[in-house]
């Protein structure tokens, strides 16, 4: 079997479909659920970004093509049935034609919570934080009665940098203290909040990754 061959034994439906579910290669957040036809996907393998049909309109379309918001495939895996497909990827934007980073962003059963993994792709050592800045943004915007991280925001600008404070206190007495237990739990406090501070200054993670990633690089 070449590279594509496997392409053939895809167990598409009667019309020729198969369902694919896009997940962030990264996160592990599912972004959409949408079809793949045969030419769909040899095209997607060929540019390297997701191709897809579209069952209303009855056409391929390119993820991104007029809003820019790309898709670079990462990976296909076939569920056991070979009939339905899972693509990794990573992401330039928004997955939602409404600007929602995932079409599945309106929760219609189950409570809010601010535990990472609740109501989120589960987290890894290598993900968190990202994970983390995607549920901090969702509770800006969603603002769910009874969350931590809702009551920050509603507060403003000036609760969260007491609370950076504190927490950044709270390190230090632990570090002097030599209190390993005590230094990762109050550590991680004071990450979540600097993170909600980001937020709140609207300046991405990313940018900050990018200034520590300049500096290792020199």
């Amino acid at each position: 079997m070449t590279n594509n061959d496997w392409i053939s034994d895809v167990k598409y439906d009667e019309k020729g479909l198969v369902p694919a579910i896009v997940q962030d290669a990264e996160t592990k957040e599912v972004l959409t659920l949408a079809y793949m036809n045969e030419t769909s996907l040899a095209r997607t393998l060929e540019t390297g970004e997701t191709w897809f049909y579209s069952r209303s309109r009855q056409e391929l379309w390119h993820k991104g093509e007029t809003s820019g918001n790309t898709q670079t495939v990462k990976s296909i895996v076939w569920d056991c049935d070979k009939d339905a497909l899972l693509v990794l990827v990573d992401k330039k934007g928004p997955a939602c034609h409404k600007g929602e980073e995932s079409c599945f962003h309106e929760r219609v059963f189950g409570g809010a919570s601010d535990s990472v993994g609740s109501d989120h792709a589960s987290a890894s050592k290598e993900n968190i934080l990202l994970t983390l800045e995607k549920l901090i943004a969702d509770r800006e915007k969603e603002r769910p009665e009874g969350a931590y991280t809702t009551y920050l925001f509603e507060e403003g600008v000036d609760k969260i940098l007491k609370k950076v404070g504190e927490e950044a206190s709270e390190v230090i007495i632990a570090a002097k203290n030599r209190d390993a237990e005590e230094l990762k739990w109050e550590a991680a406090d004071l990450f979540y909040h600097v993170l909600v501070l980001l937020r709140e200054q609207e300046l991405p993670l990313e940018e900050v990754l990018g200034v520590l990633v300049e500096r290792h690089n020199k």
